[in-house]
């Protein structure tokens, strides 16, 4: 893969982000966070092993950071704001054409959970992306 990971591995990259960010959270209760977080707060028991909750939280959050360092490093603060702009564009034209209601928590949570992957996407492959369009490789500064 001289030339970068193509649409597959874009699409992979997607993917991923998708599965991460719907783990983590996502409206129909079935997520990390009604599974092992959120009981902890209600005090009500829960399906599994505190040790297996653990074990899966640490996935998650070494899945977060590995996404969020590459998107940092890829595409900085302006450009992660660029995403989330368009991402806003994207739920405005959603809400406009009736797509998805402004009074829908659901709805609206689907959305941002969606933009949120999409950030961690296009940073994971913001850098194979810019090297096919213009030609120039990213380095990291090394000391």
């Amino acid at each position: 893969m001289a030339n970068g990971p193509g649409f597959g591995g874009i699409a992979a990259r997607t993917l991923s982000a998708l599965v991460l960010v719907f783990a983590t959270y996502n409206p129909e209760r079935v997520s990390y966070f009604h599974w092992a977080l959120a009981p902890l707060r209600t005090g009500e028991a829960t399906g599994g092993p505190a040790s297996l909750k653990f074990l899966a939280g640490l996935a998650l959050l070494g899945g977060w950071g590995i996404f969020l360092n590459a998107t940092r490093r890829s595409i900085g603060l302006g450009g992660a704001l660029l995403v989330l702009a368009l991402c806003g564009g994207l739920v405005w034209l959603l809400i406009d054409v009736g797509i998805v209601s402004a009074t829908s928590a659901r709805g609206i949570s689907y959305v941002v959970l969606v933009c949120t992957a999409l950030l961690l996407a296009v940073g994971m492959s913001w850098s194979h992306l810019s090297r096919r369009l213009s030609g120039q490789v990213d380095m990291d500064a090394t000391d």
